[in-house]
This record gives structure tokens, C-alpha cells and sequence, in this order.
């Protein structure tokens, strides 16, 4: 019995569709026949496991890779998003994704992607294959009665957004998104933010609302208008209060924006119960567009959002830190990601704005062995994500070797929180 790993053909979708239903349930529309010319879809490598037993092929894994650029760091981050990972249940268990993975991580830095990362519907399988959870994808249901109490936003009004303004909406998703880890650039289709996608008759919202400041119709005497925020929302049916609103995105750069944005919406109060909001950090405090809020009663619901390094240097080099000079030498070690181990050492040359970041390899007798922080693949991927410190690290068992430069690792990949706004 044989396993073949390659990348998908158009004659194994109706089989990769039948294994997709087994595992995700049956779509309830259909989705269409894929043609030469629509399939595969913009920025997406599909993936198959097939087994040959005595002559007869059977499809018995398939994954698709989604490329997209995510921030970490202040940089955009060539990023392997994967989606769609199905096992037939007689298969599962038995290492049939392991060298699925291999090829398909393989050919991802290939492509120069340095990081991957995957939302699970069971996290150890993942575990396993060197991701870690490092944040989550929330969908947060606050009732309306949290919004009632919202004071005003002084000198902010809002109005809905028109085609005109999709570029001053992209300058505000990305003045947000550049301070967070993990946020997708949305430079790239599917996830791209278009004027006919956002706004007008066949958008896929009801309305985009925008915070705006200054301007003819503002109150602090500046002549020219400025978006400082925006909700994208979707009214959905019926009227009562067990109904809601949901909200792609609520993303505010001043709180008096966050304020009239919330405000807003809290209008529905009358014919909605409730607003669905996408955003991260299971609203423990790290979405400051809810901080505004005078009461943080909500219900959460989570997907966790898994990373993994794929070139150590690469994603580490990327980087724009702290205006600081540093030198600090580590390594990774973990049997589950064999293609991370090595030994480094990570140099910051401060500039005016930003620390220059260089990742040098050490090699030689002894070098890594014990000499210098080592984290498995799970703790390079959650410090790197800003998501645990090396104290909690060491704690965990994913950070061993000498304590001397751990403060000092922290003050570097620490201070951005994590954030997914969207689901693939």
C-alpha cells in the first residue's frame, strides 16, 4: 500500500468535496462546478493525500494552503494559512498528515512564506505538527442594554460610508492592524477590502458606518474631514429582542470614535436584542474598541487561532522592534518540527524609529547544548506572537536553558497583543 502526496487536480474535487462533507457536514447550497478557469481560487494551493491498495487509488486527505500577508511586528509577514483539512475516518489516526504536512510546509517556504498558521477544530492533532494556539477568533454577543449607557463622542459624528470612502476605511483598518499581531493586511484576494464588496446595492453589508471628525458639518472648526473609525454590520431578519446585529468589524483609532460607533448601533435597541461582533481576546480587554463600554456583559464564543514558525530567521528578521541595541543567543529544539532546530543569535541595532533586526546562525561543537534559550516550536511561535512570556513559558516546559536574556527577549516580541478579525 502506497501514499502518493501532490498537489490537487481538477479531476479530484468532486472526492476531496466528498471527503469535506464527511468531516464539515453537507453544504446546503451546493457550491458550483469548478472550470479550469475558476479552479483552484486566487491564492490557494490545494493539497492531496491519495492511497494506492492493490491498484484501485482512494482520496484518503486533501488541505488547501490560503496566501495572505499577516502583521506581526510592525511588518507584513508572508503567511501559509491553512484551511480545509480533512481525514476519511478510516484513515485518521494512522500519520496520514504528517507527510502531508511536511510537503505542503516544504514547498510554503518555497514560496518564501515564513509563517503558517490554521484555525483547529482539534488542537493536539496540530500540536503534534509544531503549531500552538496563540489567540482566538471571538464572536462576542453584547445586548443592547450595554450601549445604552454609552456617553457621547465629543467632536466625532458618524455617517455611511460610500464607494469614495473605501480608501480612507483601508487607511484606518491599517493604521489598527499594523500595531497588532496577527491581523491579516487584506492585500490580497479573497480577503481584500473592494468598494463593491463593502458598500452600495450588492454589497455584502447592510451598511458601513464611519466615525468622522472635522469637516463642514463638525464641531471643532477643522475644515477637512477625517475617518476615525468604521463598523461594517449586517442587519439580518426580524425584529424583536432575540435577534441581532452582526459586525464584521468595529475598528476605532480615538475613543470618542469607538463611542459614537457604539452608540450607533446601540439605535437598534428597539427592533434588535443584541450585537454579534467579530473580534479577538475573548473580551478579557484586549479589543480596546470595547473599553469604552460601561458594561462588559457579553457572551463569547471562540476558534483558536494556531501558528507556527516556518523559517526561524526569516520571521524573526522581519521584524521592526524597539528602538534598542541587543544581542541575545537561543535556539529551538522540538522533535515535533525537526526543520526549526538550530542555534542563533539575534541581534537588535537600534535606530531612530525601530530596532534593526539580524538573526545569525551559530554553529560549531556543543553549540545549543545548553548554552543559550532553547524553546520548542510551540514556545517560539507563542513568544513571537506576543502571546506568553518566557516566565509563563519556562512554566509550561517550553522554554529551558539559561534565565540571563529572558527579560530582555521579553522587552523585544513583547507589547503587541493578538488579534484575527478573519475566519478562512
Amino acid at each position: 500500500m502506497s501514499l502518493e502526496i501532490r498537489r490537487s487536480t481538477l479531476t479530484d474535487v468532486p472526492a476531496a468535496r466528498r471527503l469535506g462533507a464527511e468531516a464539515f457536514g453537507v453544504p446546503s447550497t451546493p457550491p458550483p462546478d469548478p472550470t479550469p478557469g475558476s479552479w483552484p481560487a486566487a491564492n490557494t494551493r490545494p493539497w492531496v493525500a491519495v492511497e494506492d491498495a492493490a491498484g484501485t487509488p482512494e482520496l484518503v486527505a486533501t488541505l488547501g494552503v490560503r496566501r495572505f500577508t499577516s502583521w506581526f511586528h510592525g511588518a507584513p509577514v508572508p503567511t501559509a494559512g491553512i484551511a480545509g483539512v480533512t481525514v476519511a475516518a478510516e484513515r485518521r489516526g494512522s500519520g496520514v498528515l504528517r507527510p502531508l504536512f511536511d510537503a505542503v510546509l516544504a514547498e510554503a517556504r518555497e514560496h518564501g512564506e515564513v509563517v503558517s498558521t490554521l484555525y483547529p477544530t482539534a488542537a493536539g492533532i496540530y500540536r503534534g505538527l509544531g503549531y500552538e494556539v496563540v489567540g482566538a477568533y471571538d464572536e462576542v454577543r453584547i445586548p443592547m442594554s450595554a450601549l445604552a449607557a454609552v456617553r457621547p463622542g465629543g467632536g466625532v459624528r458618524t455617517r455611511r460610508a460610500t464607494a469614495a470612502d473605501v480608501p480612507a476605511l483601508r487607511r484606518v483598518y491599517d493604521a489598527w492592524a499594523a500595531a497588532q499581531n496577527g491581523p491579516l493586511t487584506r492585500a490580497e484576494t479573497p480577503f481584500e477590502m473592494l468598494a463593491e464588496e463593502m458598500v452600495g446595492p450588492d454589497a455584502d453589508y447592510t451598511g458601513v458606518s464611519l466615525a468622522v471628525a472635522g469637516g463642514p458639518d463638525g464641531d471643532d472648526g477643522d475644515p477637512g474631514e477625517r475617518v476615525l473609525g468604521f463598523a461594517s454590520w449586517s442587519r439580518g431578519s426580524g425584529y424583536d429582542r432575540t435577534t441581532a446585529i452582526e459586525v464584521d468589524d468595529l475598528v476605532a483609532l480615538t475613543p470618542d470614535a469607538a463611542r459614537a460607533l457604539w452608540r450607533l448601533l446601540g439605535t437598534f435597541s428597539g427592533v434588535v436584542g443584541e450585537v454579534a461582533l467579530s473580534t479577538s481576546g475573548g473580551w478579557a480587554g484586549t479589543d480596546v474598541a470595547r473599553i469604552v463600554l460601561p458594561d462588559h456583559a457579553a457572551t463569547v464564543t471562540s476558534r483558536p487561532y494556531m501558528l507556527r514558525l516556518l523559517d526561524v530567521p526569516g520571521a524573526l528578521g522581519a521584524g521592526r522592534l524597539a528602538p534598542v541595541t541587543a544581542r541575545v543567543p537561543f535556539a529551538v529544539a522540538d522533535a515535533a518540527a525537526p526543520d526549526l532546530e538550530g542555534a542563533w543569535t539575534l541581534g537588535v541595532v537600534g535606530r531612530v524609529d525601530h530596532g534593526e533586526v539580524r538573526v545569525v546562525p551559530d554553529t560549531g561543537p556543543g553549540v545549543g547544548a545548553g548554552d543559550r534559550m532553547t524553546f520548542t516550536s510551540a514556545g517560539i511561535a507563542q513568544s513571537y506572537a506576543g502571546a506568553q512570556s518566557c516566565a509563563n513559558l519556562r512554566l509550561a516546559g517550553h522554554l529551558t536553558g539559561p534565565t540571563d536574556h529572558d527579560d530582555t527577549w521579553d522587552a523585544l516580541w513583547g507589547g503587541r497583543q493578538v488579534h484575527v478579525r478573519d475566519y478562512f
